[in-house]
């Protein structure tokens, strides 16, 4: 937590709350002591997140407060008494503004109102008998906490000379837990074991399986071998050991066949479920790869938790699938040795034959894609000629990715991840089935993943890392009603989810997106950094994507087509105008620098010039800069600027020797990165670098004052000249010659290549940010990991989601969704880190129902469409129009490709409006328009009618506004003729029409042609209303797949 304000209170006010220090009693009276100091510190989140008692280490403390360093101190919440009368809200934007300001100006402010109140109680009191209560209500400010300091730490008054900078870092204790052994739980402890399902630990459902573990170590040890697989005489003795063992215990506090209610045992007998019993011992001895992969990542985590760092499980988690179990014997066995002799021994030969058959589509082959992968191979999916797997990744090996992903080795680097991961599941399982691609699956791919593809599918399964292909591929699974697995893991974090056809809410229901929660306001990075992570993301985002990513891509698209540039410019605002601008000339001055130098080319010494400046510019003068401004700031406001976590910075010194280091690796990385993007061969021998730089005599620029101060408000804006600048370097840009300029090569930062200076540079860049802002320096691989969004995906929190979905898979292919429903299957919420509690697992929730706003239908859901199939010739886009209206007794105002977030439709109530609309010039000359919506969609023609209306019949000016007028004329009938084409034409006519891509698109138009052609159909949506009364009443309606050609 970085600290923006300490202060050190004194003469507390009564409606000051912190426990132990001061509070308001019940009464409204204030119990503090008025000889009490507290030291209060600000900090920079909206909520700390810190309980009363937590402990804190102070850290960063600058000045009399730096011998506070390392030092521990326990904290307590501040809080108000506000009184209820004043109804005050803490959701009101006033009130969040005024926790911004000091703690004694907050209590002084609401000191007032609360005064006022309490006074105004008092009155009323005197005035009565009757005797009431002053009533208020606490509000915790929680972006402020209480030092709970004592006489060892030291004084208190060394807070009162706080200025700016320092950090509390929370200090968590130390949690001692006890266990007891295996005996104990099994013999006297436990007497309701933890279920996986919630429910079926509060109906007591793993006593049975609780009994069974302690009845088949008794049957070992008398019969000298485990329970044998589908052994009837077995199975008996173990029911039998456990009936003996719950008889013997029901007068204890241990596990025994006792009725439980909400999880808690009543101690009435009840009859042990033996079928349960029975199952457990007959199939004892089997495996299910699912429950093999969910085991062993929960006990590696387990066996991490050594360590102290996550809370350990509490003794015991049972479960079981009975729903798998089949009990048909003749199904069931014999077995004759098949490596899938335990899945027969469970669900049976017919469940074998239909894994063998099943085509599934593996989207991914990460760190969840591997674990699946391995999966379906041990279980035997697409063994036979029928079955198919295909598994599609675009991502390419890195080194970092063989620490998680255990189907690649050091010799698949580089190599594509769905290829070779098919290659090692191939030769574990060499009956399997699998077609590797490397194609991204979205919108622009169905042209490859077609509808044939899709029907041919059992199920998708999902083993994605982002929220947009997640919500593609539901989509696609939505449309062709197919079932959907998908998981997904953020360290010891996972969960997973079933998505059935029908029967229960889809992915795309919820609300998730790929947005950034801990985003950090671009001011905070530009000119106020106080915490290490600013600099990395300021290096990142600004530094290496300027110079090395986003610079030579757009010195690019200037090479190659200056006029497309400065087509793709408009559409950017002025300030990312201004930015693209100065990058290239950048490297256009690189440019003309190499072509006056001596031997006319550009070289590695060009390339230590430029980071030069970059080091210059960067590090000294936008800093002198900015000081320069904040002075000037200082001066005419009369106030501190540089308070709070707004640290003053300090301008790096090239002729500082003791600095030259730091500088120096700097320049190495930076020349050796824009070596890389001129393709040049860079210099890696540190010494003869060395001597370069010194060969260059390099000298520091002597530093001016800015004309124009640096913008210092909190707000993300950039400077408010960016137009002006951007105007000019576009008049001088347009006179460039761009035939002869040298290629550049754009930067895409990867993050494991060590000798592509990326990281490197980042680094450096990093911590001379820091260096200027007095911010700890931070590590190679803190960098590495914080730029490279790295969320490491744990081995065994991957392994145990995927054992789980591998389960539920199971339940598929057994049909379960069609004969029991969605009840038996699971969705799941786990966090392996922290205990017990956090194992949650929950039946599917059913579709959510859509209001249509009609008596009927009155739902739907999104799994729904509706389906016009021609009979004969194909409807027009009004006879779709007039099916849907009189079909639902709705108006239609739009009909739209489904999905399409343009502008654009097949059919526009307001286009229609434009059949009624005229333009007329009379005998006279002047002109009139039928409706004002006119100037509204020409605007142009507005002077054009009032300029004709007044200027005289002589006038040389009216020949030029007639001509106006007339071309509006001329585009409005070309408006109707085109509305009418598509309204009176075929509905997969006016599609084509309105969807094609424009003819400068090559690619997508050809693309577009070639999924437009392969169907017969097209997916429409549809804005209509009905009326009530006066008013427009919106309906919804499913999608329309109407079908157009058999």
């Amino acid at each position: 937590l970085a600290v923006s304000q300490i202060e050190v209170l004194t003469d507390l006010p009564d409606m000051l709350q912190i426990e132990g220090v001061t509070n308001v009693n019940k009464a409204g009276d204030g119990s503090s002591d008025g000889n009490t100091k507290v030291v209060v510190v600000t900090v920079a989140k909206d909520n700390h997140g810190l309980e009363d008692g937590d402990v804190v280490a102070l850290d960063d403390m600058r000045g009399v407060l730096e011998s506070w360093n390392g030092k521990t101190v326990t904290v307590k919440r501040v809080a108000i008494a506000s009184p209820t009368e004043a109804k005050l809200d803490t959701n009101d934007v006033a009130f969040k503004e005024a926790l911004k300001l000091p703690t004694s100006v907050v209590l002084a402010n609401f000191g007032k109102q609360y005064d006022f109140y309490k006074q105004k109680h008092e009155d009323e009191q005197s005035a009565t008998d009757l005797k009431k209560k002053f009533q208020f209500r606490s509000i915790t400010m929680f972006n402020r906490l209480a030092l709970v300091l004592t006489d060892e730490d030291g004084s208190m008054e060394d807070f009162e000379s706080y200025q700016a900078g320092g950090l509390l870092n929370q200090v968590r204790p130390s949690i001692t837990q006890s266990y007891s052994s295996l005996r104990e739980t099994l013999d006297c402890a436990t007497p309701v074991p933890q279920m996986l399902r919630g429910e079926e630990w509060e109906e007591g459902k793993g006593i049975e399986i609780h009994l069974c573990i302690a009845a088949v170590l008794d049957f070992q040890e008398e019969e000298g071998h485990w329970p044998r697989i589908h052994n009837d005489e077995d199975a008996e003795k173990v029911l039998s050991i456990c009936k003996k063992i719950s008889k013997s215990r029901q007068d204890t506090e241990a596990c025994w066949s006792q009725k439980v209610s909400w999880g808690f045992p009543s101690g009435e007998p009840r009859e042990l479920d033996t079928k349960r019993i029975l199952r457990y011992a007959k199939l004892f001895g089997t495996e299910l790869t699912g429950f093999c992969a969910f085991l062993g990542g929960a006990i590696a985590q387990e066996v991490l938790k050594k360590s102290g760092k996550f809370t350990p499980l509490k003794q015991w988690i049972h479960h079981d699938e009975q729903i798998l179990v089949c009990d048909d014997v003749t199904n069931t066995t014999p077995t004759f040795g098949s490596r899938y002799d335990y899945q027969i021994s469970i669900m049976g030969k017919d469940f074998q034959n239909q894994m063998a058959n099943q085509k599934v589509f593996l989207v991914g082959c990460g760190a969840l894609g591997c674990e699946y992968l391995k999966g379906l191979a041990l279980m035997g999916v697409a063994t036979s000629p029928e079955g198919k797997i295909t598994v599609t990744d675009m991502d390419r090996i890195e080194v970092s990715n063989l620490s998680r992903q255990f189907l690649f080795r050091q010799e698949d680097v580089s190599h594509p991840k769905s290829v070779r991961g098919a290659l090692a599941v191939q030769k574990w399982n060499p009956n399997l089935n699998i077609t590797a691609m490397e194609q991204k699956v979205g919108n622009d791919t169905e042209d490859i993943f077609t509808d044939d593809f899709w029907r041919k599918l059992d199920i998708c399964w999902n083993a994605l890392d982002n929220v947009m292909a997640r919500q593609y591929t539901d989509s696609r699974c939505l449309f062709y009603s197919k079932p959907l697995l998908e998981s997904g893991t953020l360290g010891t974090k996972c969960n997973h989810e079933i998505v059935l056809p029908y029967r229960t809410s889809t992915y795309n229901d919820g609300n998730e997106n790929d947005s950034n929660e801990t985003q950090i306001a671009m001011c905070t990075l530009r000119s106020f950094p106080y915490l290490p992570n600013h600099c990395i993301e300021f290096a990142k985002q600004s530094y290496f994507s300027d110079y090395f990513e986003f610079g030579p891509e757009q010195y690019e698209t200037f090479r190659k087509d200056k006029a497309t540039f400065f087509e793709q410019l408009e559409s950017m605002d002025a300030g990312e105008q201004y930015r693209s601008l100065a990058l290239i000339q950048s490297f256009l001055d690189m440019h003309q620098e190499a072509q006056s130098s001596s031997n006319g080319k550009m070289d590695v010494g060009l390339c230590v010039k430029t980071a030069y400046a970059n080091l210059m510019g960067d590090y000294r003068t936008s800093i002198l800069n900015l000081c320069h401004s904040a002075d000037a700031m200082e001066s005419s406001s009369g106030k501190k600027f540089w308070t709070g976590t707004k640290r003053r910075p300090k301008a790096i010194d090239w002729n500082c020797e003791e600095d030259k280091a730091q500088l120096m690796e700097y320049l190495y990385s930076t020349a050796g990165l824009y070596a890389s993007v001129w393709g040049l061969e860079c210099i890696r021998d540190r010494n003869d670098f060395t001597d370069l730089v010194l060969s260059l005599n390099l000298e520091q620029p002597e530093w001016n004052p800015p004309s124009q101060n640096v913008n210092l408000s909190d707000e993300d804006e950039e400077g408010g000249d960016s137009t002006d600048k951007a105007e000019k370097l576009k008049a001088d840009l347009y006179s460039v010659d761009t035939l002869n300029l040298p290629p550049a090569n754009p930067q895409d930062f990867e993050k494991d290549d060590d000798l592509n200076f990326h990281i490197d540079y980042l680094t450096i860049a990093t911590n001379l940010r820091a260096w200027n802002y007095d911010i700890k320096a931070s590590p190679r691989h803190t960098v590495k990991v914080t730029a490279g969004r790295i969320i490491p995906a744990l081995a065994t929190t991957t392994a145990m989601v995927c054992g789980l979905v591998n389960v539920e898979y199971c339940k598929l292919v057994l049909g379960l969704a069609n004969t029991n429903g969605r009840d038996v299957f699971l969705n799941s919420n786990i966090n392996l880190a922290a205990g017990s509690g956090n194992f949650t697992t929950f039946c599917p929730d059913p579709p959510i129902n859509i209001e249509t706003g009609l008596d009927q239908p009155k739902s739907f859901t999104s799994w729904d469409k509706i389906e016009i199939v021609n009979d004969k010739e194909e409807l027009s886009v009004q006879a779709l129009m007039k099916r849907v209206e009189s079909t639902f007794g709705v108006k239609v105002s739009r009909i739209f490709a489904s999905g399409n977030q343009e502008d654009k439709a097949l059919y526009n109530a307001r286009e229609e409006e434009k059949l009624h609309w005229e333009i007329d010039i009379d005998d006279t000359g002047k002109a009139s328009v039928s409706s004002n919506d006119i100037y509204t969609a020409w605007p142009q023609i507005r002077m054009a009618v009032q300029m004709l209306s007044r200027l005289p019949p002589t006038s040389n000016q009216r020949k030029l506004f007639a001509t106006q007028v007339d071309k509006v004329k001329l585009s409005l009938a070309k408006t109707k003729e085109a509305f009418m084409r598509d309204f009176e034409g075929k509905v997969s006519q006016a599609y084509y029409n309105t969807y094609l891509p424009k003819e400068e698109e090559d690619d997508k138009m050809k693309y577009f042609d070639k999924v437009f052609e392969a169907r017969n159909y097209v997916v429409l949506d549809v804005d209509c209303y009905v009326m009530e009364g006066e008013e427009k009443k919106d309906i919804t309606l499913p999608p329309i797949k109407y079908v157009y050609s058999s």
